[in-house]
Formats: structure tokens, sequence, C-alpha cells
């Protein structure tokens, strides 16, 4: 088990940030050797299922995620904050994904927390598996909320 956490602001606004976001297959072109199916019917909400395939040619494994939170922001409403927490259910990488969407001075603040747990690493790489989920989610991030 490895927990991340990485922070963002950005002059966007929160349903803006939100939107890209939760364009699931978006994320793919920021993951190196990676394509992403949503496998359920739109909108996304509670129980959309999608998979990212990571690996070159017949070699590779598959990351199956599950929304099991679903709260899009909204500008009009009390609370203009939004959240989405996804479930890492593939047989070779498990955890979990929480992504928090809200105002901030001048556009909004981005934070992506998450707990990655590799089959087959042991205890001791913790550390180095953290640091390389921190930058690949870092860079996705940084992709999609980019200009």
């Amino acid at each position: 088990m490895a927990e991340f956490r990485i922070e963002r602001t950005t002059p966007l606004s929160p349903d803006v940030a939100w939107q890209r976001l939760t364009d699931w297959e978006a994320h793919a072109a920021y993951v190196p050797f990676t394509t992403l199916t949503v496998t359920t019917p739109p909108p996304t909400r509670v129980g959309t299922t999608f998979v990212a395939r990571t690996g070159l040619g017949p070699l590779g494994f598959d990351d199956v995620m599950h929304v099991v939170r679903w709260e899009p922001p909204d500008a009009a409403g009390p609370v203009a904050a939004g959240r989405c927490r996804l479930a890492k259910r593939g047989r070779i990488v498990s955890g979990w994904a929480e992504i928090e969407v809200g105002p901030w001075a001048g556009g909004c603040r981005v934070v992506w927390r998450g707990e990655v747990r590799p089959r087959g690493i042991p205890s001791v790489f913790r550390p180095v598996v953290a640091r390389s989920a921190r930058w690949l989610y870092g860079r996705v991030l940084d992709g999609l909320l980019g200009p």
C-alpha cells in the first residue's frame, strides 16, 4: 500500500476542471503505453466502470476502476466543491483514488489523493511506489488542467 496526495491550483472554474478531470478517456494521453475504455454507458455516475490497459503488444495489464462516489460541483448550490472516488479493482493494481475540486482565489483547487497497491511488490518499496504514483498522477493533472 502506497498513499499519495497531489494538489494543484488552476484558473479554471471548478466546473470546467471537473469536466476535464472526469473525461476518463482523456487520462490515457498522459499515461505512457495506456489506453482507456469506459465499459458502462454515459453519463458517469456511481457504478460507472472503466479499464486502463497498460502494456506493449500482448504484454500488459488492466487497471479496472469503478466510480463509488459521484458528487459534481454545483456553483449554484450551497457547496461548489465536487468529489469523485474510484475503487481500483484490477488483478495487478488495487487501491483507490479520490478527486476533489473546489473554488479557490481566481479559479479552483484540485486535490487528488489515493492509495496504490501493486500486487507482488514488497512493502519495503512503498516509498518508491508512492513517488511514482505522485509523478504519474501529477502528470495527468497537469495535462488535463493545462491550456
